[in-house]
């Protein structure tokens, strides 16, 4: 099963874009607004999770950097 958050490549502009369940939540452009989309989402702790493979899958580049590619 594959983690629930997804927080894809930088894209060519800079922020990465974030699903939730496959639901697109936004871009973020730091750690900060995928805590936010996740709050939105009902997750409260969500910092707690960034780290975790079972929540969150980070794909194309460097986990918690989200220059442009």
């Amino acid at each position: 099963m594959s983690a629930p958050i997804v927080i894809h490549r930088p894209s060519p502009t800079g922020g990465r874009r974030v699903t939730i369940q496959g639901q697109i939540a936004g871009l973020a452009h730091d750690d900060g607004d995928v805590v936010e989309f996740l709050r939105r989402a009902g997750l409260p702790d969500a910092a707690d999770l960034l780290d975790q493979a079972s929540w969150v899958e980070w794909r194309g580049g460097r986990a918690h950097h989200y220059e442009a590619a």
